[in-house]
């Protein structure tokens, strides 16, 4: 493993990618498009060894565990399909991206690209005034209104570098 460091589980797999993601992406200074496709190429490795690991362990699960939360977290194609918007989002104008938990948040002048969100499947938060994301393996349990700051201190936040970022840094 020439990115990852000791991973045991699919939780730390997915910090360590955002991580990684956000110092070798091409639009980062230090990134470039060799080393983004190294990661995802030893992502994709680690992530089907960790979830074969977490499937032998569920084995005996019956059918209506596996639609639970917990269950469907492992699932590659709820992974990959954060990842792919991720991916068509990176490169937009004058908006800022954060990531909390297995939610995708998107502020700034989004106003512009607003049917680009809606058409990926992100939402408008009227009272936090940012468009979001998450797949399907997520529901909501509660009717508790919680602030970002609240569900960034419990989910952990990890903010996306843009190219807008990257251009003011080179100027």
């Amino acid at each position: 493993m020439k990115y990852f460091k000791n991973v045991e589980t699919l939780e730390e797999l997915r910090k360590q990618y955002k991580e990684l993601l956000k110092k070798y992406h091409p639009d980062n200074p230090n990134g470039s498009t060799k080393a983004t496709q190294e990661v995802n190429a030893e992502y994709d490795n680690l992530f089907k060894v960790l979830k074969d690991r977490h499937e032998h362990k569920t084995e005996q699960t019956s059918d209506a565990d596996k639609k639970s939360y917990d269950n469907m977290k492992y699932d590659f194609s709820e992974d990959e399909k954060l990842r792919e918007v991720l991916q068509s989002i990176i490169t937009l104008q004058n908006i800022n991206i954060e990531i909390v938990g297995c939610w995708i948040w998107v502020d700034g002048n989004t106003y512009e690209h607003k049917d680009t969100l809606k058409a990926l499947g992100f939402k408008w938060a009227r009272e936090k005034k940012k468009w979001y994301f998450h797949t399907e393996s997520f529901r909501k349990r509660s009717h508790k209104k919680l602030s970002m700051d609240d569900i960034r201190n419990y989910y952990g936040s990890t903010e996306v570098q843009t190219e807008k970022v990257k251009r003011i840094k080179e100027a």
